[in-house]
């Protein structure tokens, strides 16, 4: 019989603004990620969420899209990697934002990124959503992993 453990989520120490996981049946701890700002602890090298303010995502796509494209590759070998982003593709779309980026140059971008790094980028809204959204991507993962677990020892038992 499994003894069901908590998940424990890592927050990665440069991560300025933490979300809140204070709702949702985990644990968390403060740690150094190599890459992303969210993962499991146990799992840090096979999942891993990127979250993105709406400010930071188009920092991203401009001044500092040199490094973000080095991220998002070091993640193709992940088996989960995903970026949260705390705006909408409306406001993108209609450059309700702070940046001389044209809204169909970010567009585009998302885009782009998404078919070369094969990288899903979710647009949802706000901080909180993107707690929702960081937890249930995570906890799916971990869920995944287990049933494949189970998969591999009942072979072993066969």
């Amino acid at each position: 019989m499994m003894t069901v453990v908590k998940m424990k989520i890592v927050i990665d120490t440069r991560e300025q603004t933490p979300l809140d996981f204070e709702r949702y049946d985990c644990e968390v701890v403060r740690g150094g990620l190599a890459t992303g700002d969210y993962a499991v602890v146990g799992l840090e090298s096979l999942a891993a969420v990127e979250r993105k303010s709406e400010e930071d995502l188009l920092g991203c796509l401009t001044r500092e899209r040199p490094r973000f494209e080095r991220e998002l590759a070091r993640a193709r070998g992940m088996e989960l990697f995903a970026v949260v982003c705390e705006t909408t593709w409306e406001r993108l779309a209609s450059g309700q934002y702070r940046s001389q980026m044209k809204p169909h140059a970010c567009l585009q971008s998302l885009l782009a990124f998404q078919v070369r790094y094969g990288v899903p980028f979710y647009l949802v809204g706000s901080h909180a959503a993107a707690a929702y959204c960081t937890y249930h991507l995570l906890a799916k993962f971990v869920a995944e992993q287990e049933t494949r677990l189970k998969a591999v020892l009942a072979n072993v038992a066969a």
